[in-house]
């Protein structure tokens, strides 16, 4: 019985393998909102942070919301392109991700962070860093469970240039810093293949 036995661990190493970015997705998903919800809030509960800060919040986009969240972001980056630039690619790519069922918003709380910097003022300067590391295993758990039950996802950063917007129109809390944007759906279009560079290079074992 050995590590890749397939009644062992075989299926979370599989489910790790499988997710890939996605760009481009259905307006549809294979399960039920009420199991996307529980599947996300799940991760929520269980994800462990540093000091058991648990500083990330989540924001789950649907239907006209999800819709609404894309097309601020075109209307902040039609601004910030300007006149004399051609919009129409990021038109297009924008409007792919408008093409999805859902967006996953990533924020970390800045007063959960200022607080326990205020706390343990030794450790102030690392508070930072560790909550992104935390958001970021948010960001992989949730995006892995998607990729588990057939739903394609990718990760976007428009933040800062959307932020204000978002917190705006979404009533976020001022203290909300926005990370990430993930927008998902059933999978329209595989990725295509992946480089790998040599483990050797990356992974070092010392005995």
């Amino acid at each position: 019985m050995g590590l890749f036995d397939k009644e062992n661990t075989k299926p979370f190493l599989t489910e790790v393998e499988n997710r890939r970015t996605i760009y481009k997705t259905k307006t549809s998903i294979s399960i039920s909102d009420e199991e996307l919800e529980e599947l996300i809030e799940h991760i929520v509960k269980y994800m462990p942070s540093a000091f058991n800060s648990q500083s990330t919040r989540i924001v789950l986009l649907l239907n006209d919301q999800h819709i609404k969240f894309w097309e601020n972001a075109k209307t902040v980056l039609k601004d910030v392109i300007g006149p004399d630039r051609d919009f129409e690619p990021t038109d297009q790519r924008i409007n792919g991700f408008e093409h999805a069922y859902g967006t996953i918003l990533y924020f970390e709380d800045e007063d959960v962070i200022k607080s326990l910097q205020e706390q343990m003022p030794s450790y102030a300067d690392n508070f930072a860093n560790w909550a992104v590391q935390t958001n970021a295993m948010y960001q992989y758990a949730i995006w892995t469970a998607l990729s588990s039950k057939g739903i394609g996802a990718s990760l976007q950063h428009y933040n800062p240039l959307v932020d204000q917007i978002t917190a705006q129109t979404f009533d976020i809390p001022a203290s909300w810093k926005l990370v990430a944007q993930m927008p998902f759906g059933d999978i329209e279009e595989q990725a295509g293949e992946k480089e790998i560079h040599p483990t050797d290079q990356r992974f070092i074992i010392k005995k």
